[in-house]
This record gives structure tokens, sequence and C-alpha cells, in this order.
């Protein structure tokens, strides 16, 4: 539910065409027969295979409804061998049958399946061609589904409107035209069709298409009023949706969707109270509307109103809470929701998943988890993807893997968060070998991929292989290198020392390197200690940028470590001549299902007296193994004491001993940050993981870190 108001969402949900099923009556109709196949409905429903087999196994007595239930749950939960299977075995095999096992196929785009048996079958219907149809429609293949047209014995509106809105799409719009024109007595013009042209941005069509159909029902006045809001015409959108001569629901959600992707939630609202009867859509839609433009007050009112909730409801205040940076109250949403007794959803289960994400709650992310497993939800691409993403970003890596494993049909996102996450983590190696697992399963790497790639390579220093990655990318993948791209092998080449590669690769772009690849530079003549090539990257920075408080920060940095105090005095003054505050850093540990925050020198912790006696212990003993202060990153020109006193209360030192004081030995310790984490603390914490023997995982704003026995997971290669 991020970005923008989708609006094709809600056109799929209102424009679907419902296909004819002729579904047959059974014979007879034993009650223990219909309970069990409610049950075997039931249990493929939420993706229970195994025991809807279970139930079909032990009924007494099967008819066909039963047997279709087991192949249509099967079909929907992919396991299409297996429905075949049970297809073959069918004693009796009506056309309804027959149909569901082809449109199963088709819809899935098995179309050489779908063809097979659509060769095979002993009698067809119209429901037949239109599923062979509209499988090639579905897959893209248009000649293909015109020769089914073709050679179709009867044809209904469904066909007609199929082929015609294939064309739309696939942006054929003079066939689409011919076709058109070659039937006089269209019925009723399909939505869908107006939406093909609406989206390829030929409004002009779909109003001609409009202002010919013979007959204009609700669906089709909606349907150009979608078009226009498609288009951002709220105006005209506006006048036909006035000129309907009758309105339904979902006419006035279209129309208030458009105004809430468009932030007139004033109009919007207008509308809403002008509706006769409001739905549960429209509630909803206005409740994501002013989610997504900030307004949580009005959204939590609305909400509070309601006469009746949904998941989507419910979904919806928890993603606005969650985007909108109001974690806290997301997971108390979610709560809520519980004892509401409203059972979640995909999409729900994605926002929660995706809240506890952005703060690393990964005890109420493993409740989620445990929630998702009970309603067999684990395995869909969908919520397994937002799993594999939770753990990941809660520094559970080695969990994050096990989900991966465990869906069932993976998708490009699926392979890109588990890529990611390993290289976010440091694991380099790991990611690459889920690259070529990804190859290998033919999979087609996209831009994300690659930024993972070369990202997995920077963070490992494996300079060499992400150079020829970067430079076959095009000749392997048709993947054309963007600003990303280069900003990674900015930053490759930067950390190994390769500042003059760097250099030459900025001069060779292209196009106009941005303010990301600059700061990458920044970054690598900050470790290296380039002075002059790090004043110029930053000008670079200033220009594109000049209120990005953390370019200032990485040159003042550079100019502490040389002892050029005039110059870091120069910066501060800078900052504020031009209003650019630094972001202050803060750190937090979850225990107990409890957030805990802490800032530099935190005196409000009502554990504070603990925690800082026992960090003076633990800063004695990291002494004795050797640990030295790094004094050189304090940005203030002050006696070597008072730097030694400044870094030994950072706030990761603080959340680590209080993770390290609460947490029962031998849990991990995860502590988060929300800028980069410190040389001084990295250095500490390395000592602190020996002394106390605890895994320590800090996640800042650009990788994980894994303390353990004195060694980080990135070998100080950060």
């Amino acid at each position: 539910m991020r970005g923008k108001f989708n609006l094709r969402q809600l056109h799929s949900s209102i424009f679907h065409v419902q296909r004819p099923t002729n579904y047959p009556k059974p014979h007879f109709e034993d009650p223990h027969t219909v309970k069990c196949t409610k049950a075997i409905s039931t249990h493929m429903r939420n993706g229970h295979c195994d025991l809807a087999l279970c139930v079909f196994d032990a009924m007494p007595l099967r008819n066909s409804v039963s047997y279709n239930a087991m192949i249509s749950g099967y079909l929907r939960n992919a396991k299409f061998s297996l429905a075949r299977d049970l297809f073959d075995k069918m004693p009796h095999k009506d056309l309804f049958s027959w149909n569901l096992m082809l449109t199963g196929y088709a819809r899935n785009r098995r179309l050489r399946d779908a063809r097979m048996l659509f060769d095979s079958m002993p009698e067809k219907d119209v429901v037949s061609w239109n599923a062979m149809l509209s499988g090639y429609v579905r897959s893209g293949h248009v000649d293909e589904a015109r020769d089914v047209f073709d050679r179709m014995p009867h044809k209904n509106s469904i066909s007609w409107n199929g082929l015609l809105a294939a064309y739309v799409r696939s942006g054929r719009l003079e066939e689409a035209r011919r076709l058109f024109e070659s039937k006089s007595d269209w019925e009723l013009i399909s939505c869908n069709c107006l939406m093909g042209y609406a989206q390829d941005g030929d409004l002009s069509q779909a109003r001609r298409l409009f202002e010919e159909s013979p007959v204009r029902d609700v669906f089709t006045w909606t349907a150009m009023v979608y078009a226009y809001v498609q288009d951002g015409m709220l105006d005209e959108a506006r006048r036909v949706f006035d000129e309907m001569p009758q309105k339904r629901e979902m006419s006035y959600n279209v129309m208030i969707a458009g105004y809430a992707q468009y932030k007139r939630m004033d109009m919007g609202r207008e509308l809403f109270e002008e509706m006769p009867f409001p739905n549960i859509g429209s509630w909803n839609i206005m409740i994501s509307g002013y989610c997504q433009n900030g307004d949580l007050a009005q959204a939590r009112n609305l909400f509070d109103m309601m006469p009746q909730r949904d998941s989507v409801s419910w979904a919806a205040i928890i993603a606005g809470y969650a985007q909108n940076g109001l974690y806290e109250e997301a997971m108390n949403m979610l709560v809520e929701m519980k004892r509401d007794g409203e059972s979640l959803n995909r999409s729900t289960f994605c926002c929660a998943l995706s809240a506890c994400a952005d703060i690393a709650a990964l005890e109420l992310g493993k409740q989620v988890h445990g929630q998702v497993v009970r309603t067999g939800y684990e395995k869909g691409c969908l919520v397994g993807n937002a799993l594999v993403g939770m753990y990941c970003k809660c520094g559970c890596i080695d969990e994050a893997y096990d989900v991966f494993q465990g869906v069932q049909h993976k998708d490009i996102v699926s392979w890109n968060t588990m890529l990611a996450g390993y290289a976010r983590h440091g694991f380099g190696r790991q990611a690459l070998t889920v690259f070529e697992s990804m190859i290998t399963a033919g999979v087609k790497p996209d831009e994300i991929t690659m930024v993972g790639v070369l990202s997995a390579c920077s963070h490992t220093g494996l300079t060499d292989r992400g150079t020829e990655y970067f430079h076959s990318m095009n000749k392997d993948y048709g993947i054309t290198p963007n600003s990303k791209h280069y900003a990674c092998m900015i930053d490759l080449l930067g950390r190994a020392g390769c500042l003059e590669e760097a250099q030459n690769l900025i001069r060779n772009m292209p196009f106009e390197p941005d303010a990301a690849t600059w700061g990458a530079l920044l970054g690598a003549s900050r470790i290296h200690g380039n002075m002059e090539l790090g004043e110029q990257a930053a000008e670079m920075v200033f220009k594109m940028e000049p209120h990005n408080s953390g370019m200032y920060v990485l040159l003042s940095n550079l100019y502490a470590a040389s002892g050029r105090w005039v110059d870091v005095s120069k910066m501060r003054l800078k900052m504020r001549q031009i209003g650019v505050q630094k972001t202050p850093g803060y750190s937090w540990v979850e225990v107990q299902n409890k957030i805990h925050t802490f800032t530099v020198g935190d005196c409000f912790h009502p554990e504070k007296g603990r925690i800082y006696a026992f960090l003076e212990e633990l800063d004695l003993k990291m002494k004795h193994e050797g640990y030295v202060s790094s004094t050189k990153l304090v940005l203030h020109d002050v006696e070597e004491e008072e730097k030694k006193h400044m870094l030994k209360y950072h706030s990761e030192k603080l959340a680590v001993a209080f993770g390290i004081l609460t947490m029962p030995s031998g849990k991990p310790i995860r502590v988060m940050k929300n800028l980069r984490v410190c040389e001084d603390c990295h250095n500490a914490i390395k000592h602190i993981s020996k002394i106390v023997g605890r895994l320590i995982i800090v996640r800042d704003s650009h990788r994980y870190h894994h303390f353990s026995e004195g060694i980080c997971s990135c070998r100080d290669y950060w």
C-alpha cells in the first residue's frame, strides 16, 4: 500500500469479467459428502493440501464435486502435477471438470499443457474456447489468441471483448480499431478495452468507444470516469461522473480514489459525504487517502467512525502509521486487530511485517510469523517475501534464508530480497551464491538484482569480481547500468583504494554523475584520507544537494582526522548559515516486546545508573584487552581525555550495554542505529563481544555488523 493510491488494483477488483461456469449439480447430496467437500475447499483455500487429501481419501462416497474441489484446490496452490493426476483418475469427467483443468493451466500461463488438454477434449463449449483465448491473451500471445478466436464456432461478448482488450493492451491499436469496426452489434463495450486505451494514453479512442457503444451501463460510465482519472483529468472525470444517469458505490469509489491519488482530499471527503450508502470500500479508500497524504488524525477519526471494518480497513490504518514513521502506533493497531477478532489477510500480514522490519521488532515479527504459518500463507510469494525482508532487517539472516527456501514459487522479488539481505549483512559470497542459483533457476535478473550483486562485492572487497559483473551486465542480461550501478562501482573501487580508477569511471559515465555517486567518492576519500579528492567530491555534492547533512559530516570527519580544526569550524558555520542540521544519532534495542531508544549521553532512561556503571566496568576490561579510543573521530578541538569521555557514551554503546544486562545469556543482542555506526563504537563492540561472550548484531543505515569473539563479519572492511 505504499506510494500512489492503487487505482489499477481498484480497477481489477471492480471490472473483473465473470466467466460462465455452468456448474453441474450433483445427482445426490449425501450430507456427509457435502460436509467433506466443504472441508476440502476450506483446507485448500488455506493452502493445506495435505489435510484436504486426508479428508478426500477418507470419504466413503465421492462425486464429481468432490473431485473438482480437490483439483481446483491443487490448481490454486500451483500443484499442477497432482491436479492432473487426480483429473486423470476421475471415473467420470464432465465438461465442467475439463474446463476447470483447462482454465487452471491457462490462468497460470502453462500454455503447452493447456493446448494439449484443449485439443484432446471430447467436447468444447464457449467456456473452453474462451479459456484458451484468455490464456494466450494473459501471456501476451496475441496472434495465437486471434487464431483461436477465428476458429471459434460460437463467440460471445467475452470472446470479442477479450481479443479487443488484448490488441489494446499490446499497443496494436490499428488492429483493435479494425476488429471494433468489423462488428456492428456490440452488446456492450468491455470496460477493460476502455481501460486499455486509457492506460496506453489514447483517451480520444477510449472516448470514441464510449460514445459509439450502443448500450452504456453503469460499468461503462464508470470505466470512462476511471479513464479520465487515470490521465489526471479530474475535472473531466467529474463532469462524466455528474452526467451518469445512475451511479453505484463503485462509481463514487473511482472518483473518490482519483481525488485521493491527486491529493484533493477535501473534494474526496465532500463526495464521500454525499454518498447515499457508502460501502466498506468507500471508507477504506478515504482512510487510505488520508494516510497517503499524511493526515493520520483524519484517517484515525474515520477509522473509529466506521460502522463495520474488514481486514483491508485494518491494513490501511496499520500501513498508514508505518509509512509515516509511527511504528509503535502501527504495532498497537495490530494488537487491537487481533483483539477485535479480525483475521489477518495477506495484505495485513505484509503491512505488519513491514512495520516490524522498519523498527526491527523481532519478537513481534516472530509472533506475526506464527500467525502466518497457521493460515498457510508463508509459502506464498507475497507474504513469504515480506517474511524474508523482516528477518533480514531484524538481523536474522539464517532465519530469512530458511523462509526463502520454503517459498514455493519464488519471483524476482524473492531472489532480490534474499540477495540484498546477504549483501547488507556482509556475506557477499553467500549473496553471489544466491545470484548464481537464481540464474540456474531460469530467473532473469533485473536492475535491482545487479545493484545487490555489486553491493555484495563492494561490502566484501571482491573488486575484480564486481568489476566483471558490472561490465557484463548489458551483454549477459541486457541491463544498461544506471546511476545506482555506477555509485556501487565507485564505492567498490573506492573502498579498495582504487581512487584513480573510481575517478576515471566517473569521467567516462554516459550521463552526469549524481549526488550519490559523488558521495560514494567522498566516502572513499575519507576512508583513505585523500583530502584533495574529498574536497572536490564534497563541492559537487553541495551543489546538487546543499542540505545533505551527511556529506557535511563526512567532510568534517576528514578535516578532523587531519587536525584541520579551522576547517571543521567553517563547516559548522556553513551548515548554520544555510540551515542544515546534523541528523541526531540514536540507537534502539527490543527487549520483551518493547523498544528502548538511546541518544548520546542519554540521561533519561530509567536504567541509566545501571547502564553507565556497567559501561565503566566494560571500559576497564576493554583497555586491558588493548582497546584504544579513536579520538580522531571527535569533531571538537578539545583535550584528549574529554574526547575519550565523549566517545564512551555513544548511543550504540548504551544500547549494547542495556541489551547485555537485560537479555538472557546466549541470546543475540540486536541493536539498530539510524546513522552509520562510528569507527570507535565498531572497535569497542568487537572487544565487548569477546569479553561477554555474546553475539552482537548492529544494523546501521548502511549495513549489518555481526560481532562475535572480537571479530566483525565485515572484517573491518566497511
